[in-house]
């Protein structure tokens, strides 16, 4: 038994949304998004062991967006915070779902998504194409639909 190529889910073939003040907006502009959940460990030294052991203590989220400069969302939200001490914070959801494969549908929201850094402003001439990073931390994440 192997993996076969067509299971492989598409990169592209997905959706994401920003929930942000009750409103579902579609990143449509996204080119990329990574999530990732790291795991805080101790070390555990003890008796009778001479190397050392390790125990959970904690996680973290961190993500960060590639998308199409084409959007002021993330900029408005950043300069409302610069300028009013206002913090925001909002879900993101990602469904990943190649239809030309059996490996079904998977979604996960990421929650209490806040802003690390943002782009202002941007230009350059070599450039077909503007894009940005957008980095952010969450708390909180479910997975609503799991692969087959």
């Amino acid at each position: 038994m192997f993996l076969k190529a067509e299971q492989i889910v598409s990169g592209q073939a997905g959706r994401a949304y920003a929930n942000i003040d009750g409103r579902n907006q579609e990143l449509l502009y996204l080119k990329s998004i990574d999530a990732t959940v790291t795991k805080r460990k101790t070390a555990v030294r003890t008796l009778g062991h001479t190397g050392d052991q390790f125990k959970a203590a904690g996680w973290s989220g961190k993500g960060k967006m590639v998308i199409y400069y084409m959007t002021t969302l993330f900029r408005e939200q950043m300069l409302q915070y610069m300028q009013s001490g206002k913090d925001s914070y909002f879900d993101i959801v990602v469904i990943n779902e190649d239809v030309n494969t059996d490996t079904g549908r998977q979604t996960v929201v990421l929650k209490n998504c806040n802003l690390d850094s943002v782009a202002l402003a941007k230009l350059n001439v070599e450039a077909d194409n503007l894009d940005e990073e957008v980095s952010f931390t969450f708390d909180g994440a479910e997975i609503l639909d799991s692969f087959s």
